[in-house]
This record gives structure tokens, C-alpha cells and sequence, in this order.
């Protein structure tokens, strides 16, 4: 017994992520070097449980729903409501976002993340854990605070309500991410118009109130890994904001949990994952759901780049709850009033692997 001991008290975990995070390179430094065993702090205790088989997950397919349908524009937004209600994430096409800039901010994202790391290169300028920053790159926003470490980079940049400066953004993608920004500004202006309907209000209802005052987006990427199986991309959670808009490649790995199922979100060429988030679901009085989910790692070759833009903005002071407008003796208000920065440090303090959403929990009226 006194082997396994000594194993574990030589390990020192703090070095270890000290050490990682004096790369400047993250996980894709780990790859590139050639290493073929996930270093400890990347294992999770027990091994996952098993996900769904593919046939399981195709017979469950999400929503996918043709916003630029103008022919049927009711039949639209009654999709979207729906789509929001009984999943929580639907997939969007007819988006009008510029294909030569979906796949041009793709590239671009990609060539950040595989440029060199070390002293004086572009992902050391930007390397930082400073919250104040508006645009910084690191590994795992969390790494001194959660149990295990996902096997996953990160480029973060804080576009709206006050963008950064244009030199602030990395060279390789500086271009196409200002005009990513723009694009899926209004995709997502498009898309609260669609959710306000939804809920029987005005189109412009949703932004009027300031749910697409912020913009944040998380530009991640996932080097292949050498144990996929003992390894975590993303962990169990939902999202704070009011929504996410999600561009993934065709690699594949998010998961959302539906009746108690991990279910695939398979990767459509050229359509947007849409997320309701926790905000959403307050303001929308519980109508709107937020779900869980995930990214797991792929047995694959290649890596995986995403880019997730969160529609929230943690700085308002303004404060959210139920909507009146759809209050009524039978439907009476689910939660608190709330901001969104309070929020954000709720969610923050309540973020676990479990099943339950316990911040929404918290904010309930009892």
C-alpha cells in the first residue's frame, strides 16, 4: 500500500498547471510535442459514463429551423418557440451570415490557434487570466479552480457594449473576427426579434429591454487527444447569458441532455447551434429552456475549433424577471429579479457537474 502513497504525494498538481500555464502554448503545445499519455491533470477520477450509441442519437434529431423562411414568417416563429421550449437548442440556416465569413473567421480562428506559442509570439502577448481584459487567450479560464482540466484552448474576446481596439485582437484573425462581430450581432438582433414573437410581444421587445446589449465570444479549439475517453472538453453546464450562438466544424462532440439522454448535436455545414440561456429562461418566466450540455473528445485526428458568442453583458446594472407582459393569474412569476452580473457570480458559485441547475434553482420564488 505504501507504493500507491508515495505515487500520489509526489504528485503535485499546482506545479503542474503552473507549469503548463508558463508555456503560453496550452494543450496544442502539448500536441504538437509529440506526447502520447494525457498528463494527470487532464484525467478525470472515474471514467464517463457511456455515451449515446449514434443510432440512438440520430432517431432524436435538433430542431432545424430556416429563419430567412420569409414565404411563412408565422410558421417561423412558431418553430423557433417551440424549439425553445421543448429543447432548448435549435440549428439555424437561412441566416444571412456571409458564407466566405463563416468559413474565413473559421480559418482564421484555426491559424491563431496553431501559430507558435512561446516569448514573443502572438498567443504570449495575449496570454493572460486578467478578468479586466477585453480580449485574451489562455488554456481553461478555470485552471486553477477546477477538479480536472479540459483538454481545450481558448481565445476570449469581449466585442460589445464597448469593443476593444482592433490592435488588441490577434493579427491571424483580427479581420475576420471585427467582421464576425458584426454579423452575428445582427443574426443574434434576428433571432431575439423570432423569441419576442414567440412569446406574443413586440418583435423588438428582447433587444428594447437589452438582452443583445453584450457580446462575448469563445473562440475554442481541441487538439486531438491522446485519451479522448479519460479526458473532458467541456464540462456539464448550462450557459448565464440570454443566448449563445454557436459556430462548430464538422468534428462534432457537443452534447445536450434531453430526457435524461446525452443527445449529438451533429454538425450542419453553414448553420449556427442556437442556446437558450439561464436569462433567457428567467425573463421568459421558465417558458424558454436552459439545458445542459457538454463537449466530449473524439477519437479523431484532427482538432476541433469552435466559436461560441454569448448574448449578455455581466457590467448592466439593469435588473431582470419574469416579463409582466406574459404574467397572468396563471402564470405567475417563477423567479427574482435579478442582474445579469449578480447572475453571472450565482451561476459562477453554483457551476457543477450535476444535473440540476442549481443557480436557477436559488433564484426561484418560493
Amino acid at each position: 500500500m505504501s507504493a500507491p502513497a508515495t505515487a500520489t504525494a509526489a504528485y503535485d498538481r499546482l506545479a503542474e498547471l503552473r507549469a503548463l500555464d508558463a508555456t503560453t502554448s496550452g494543450v496544442r503545445g502539448l500536441y504538437v510535442s509529440g506526447i502520447t499519455e494525457l498528463p494527470r491533470i487532464f484525467r478525470v477520477q472515474d471514467p464517463p459514463p457511456p455515451q449515446p450509441n449514434s443510432d440512438e442519437a440520430a432517431a432524436v434529431p435538433l430542431p432545424v429551423i430556416d429563419i430567412g423562411d420569409a414565404a411563412d414568417h408565422a410558421a417561423c416563429v412558431e418553430a423557433i418557440g417551440r424549439a425553445a421550449s421543448e429543447w432548448g437548442f435549435f440549428q439555424v440556416v437561412g441566416h444571412a451570415v456571409p458564407p466566405e465569413v463563416v468559413t474565413g473567421t473559421m480559418d482564421a480562428v484555426r491559424a491563431f490557434h496553431e501559430s507558435e506559442g512561446g516569448e514573443g509570439s502572438e498567443k504570449a502577448r495575449l496570454y493572460s487570466r486578467d478578468l479586466d481584459r477585453k480580449v485574451k487567450y489562455n488554456c481553461n479560464h478555470d485552471l486553477y479552480k477546477s477538479k480536472v482540466a479540459s483538454w481545450r484552448d481558448t481565445l476570449q474576446l469581449n466585442m460589445a457594449p464597448e469593443p476593444p481596439a482592433p490592435a488588441e485582437l490577434p493579427y491571424h484573425c483580427r479581420d475576420m473576427l471585427l467582421e464576425y462581430s458584426k454579423e452575428v450581432m445582427k443574426l443574434t438582433h434576428t433571432l431575439f426579434g423570432l423569441l419576442s414573437e414567440a412569446l406574443g410581444l413586440n418583435p423588438s421587445y428582447l433587444t428594447d429591454i437589452e438582452c443583445n446589449e453584450g457580446q462575448f465570444m469563445a473562440c475554442h479549439y481541441y487538439p486531438p487527444c491522446p485519451s479522448p475517453e479519460l479526458a473532458i472538453g467541456v464540462a456539464t453546464h448550462s450557459d448565464s447569458s440570454f443566448m449563445t450562438v454557436v459556430l462548430q466544424d464538422d468534428v462534432g462532440g457537443l452534447q445536450l441532455l434531453k430526457n435524461d439522454k446525452w443527445i449529438d448535436v451533429e454538425p450542419i455545414p453553414g448553420a449556427f447551434i442556437v442556446n437558450i440561456g439561464d436569462m433567457m429562461q428567467i425573463v421568459s418566466n421558465n417558458k424558454f429552456q436552459s439545458v445542459k450540455h457538454k463537449v466530449v473528445l473524439k477519437k479523431t485526428t484532427t482538432s476541433r475549433v469552435t466559436i461560441a458568442t454569448f448574448a449578455a453583458n455581466p457590467t448592466s446594472k439593469r435588473k431582470y424577471g419574469p416579463i409582466n407582459e406574459i404574467l397572468s393569474e396563471d402564470n405567475p412569476p417563477v423567479f427574482k429579479e435579478i442582474t445579469p452580473g449578480e447572475y453571472f457570480t450565482l451561476h459562477h458559485r453554483c457551476s457543477t457537474d450535476s444535473l440540476k441547475n442549481k443557480a436557477l434553482e436559488e433564484l426561484r420564488i418560493l
